[in-house]
């Protein structure tokens, strides 16, 4: 049985319990991730290989509504909320289903079901391969490489492509991401930034500094020059930096 990827996204931990709990019964579902983080989960839909989204609509760093506008048209999404005032404009949005808080689960069991069946309709439509190809063993799969980042500024969401992205920078209550265009101040810790970032391409050299590896223009003793930046090397940090740099025969 072909299972959807699901993702679960909303503010209140208990609503996610909930939908844990539901999915976890539905043997056609895989639930891969639950978060409070609507710009995390929409990194997630964006990257691809989900299959289904459970959203909620009221959250603080990014509404439903905002969410479905952006991922435009990526996944398929069912929207869980307490408000029904919103219905009319997420059915316009195609969304799957729309479910009311508090949610009975026969009545997730028929919105997840009608987007399985669309599932199973659209695989049996797909037309036959040309030709029967040779057997030949499958490499493991292989989840799309994400080459950008969602991060909130003070009046919209802004998508950063990470080639353009020189350093980071962690201040007392939000980080700055340095691109040779401009600066991006986002309310953000330098932990979850850290998280957030593929760790081929970046590094934390200092607790107040991720820098990105292919931007390193010259290196002196415990400093870092990046575009004309001078960014310390911290103790904490050093020797994980040089093993890198070693591997990477700079």
């Amino acid at each position: 049985m072909t299972k959807l990827r699901c993702i679960a996204v909303d503010d209140e931990p208990l609503a996610l319990d909930i939908i844990e709990d539901y999915v976890s019964k539905v043997p056609f579902l895989e639930l891969v991730k639950r978060t409070e983080n609507a710009i995390e989960a929409l990194q997630l839909v964006q990257a691809g290989g989900i299959d289904l989204v459970f959203l909620d609509i009221q959250m603080p760093e990014l509404t439903g509504i905002q969410f479905l506008k952006i991922a435009n048209g990526k996944s398929n999404y069912i929207l869980t909320t307490a408000y029904s005032q919103y219905a009319l404009e997420s059915y316009d949005l195609n969304v799957s289903d729309y479910l009311l808080k508090p949610i009975a689960f026969d009545r997730f069991y028929k919105a997840v079901e009608k987007v399985h069946n669309q599932q199973q309709k659209n695989l049996e439509q797909a037309p036959p391969p040309a030709a029967v190809a040779p057997v030949v063993p499958a490499a493991p799969t292989a989840h799309p490489v994400q080459d950008f980042i969602f991060v909130k500024t003070e009046h919209k969401i802004q998508k950063i492509q990470l080639d353009d992205i020189l350093y980071i920078e962690g201040l007392k209550d939000y980080i700055s991401i340095y691109t040779k265009a401009e600066r991006v101040i986002t309310l953000q810790n330098m932990k979850k930034m850290e998280e957030t970032l593929p760790s081929s391409q970046f590094i934390r050299v200092h607790k107040s500094y991720i820098i990105s590896l292919d931007k390193i223009e010259s290196i002196e003793r415990s400093r870092i020059t990046i575009f004309g930046k001078v960014i310390p090397i911290g103790d904490t940090y050093r020797d994980e930096f040089f093993k890198r740099i070693d591997n990477k025969n700079i």
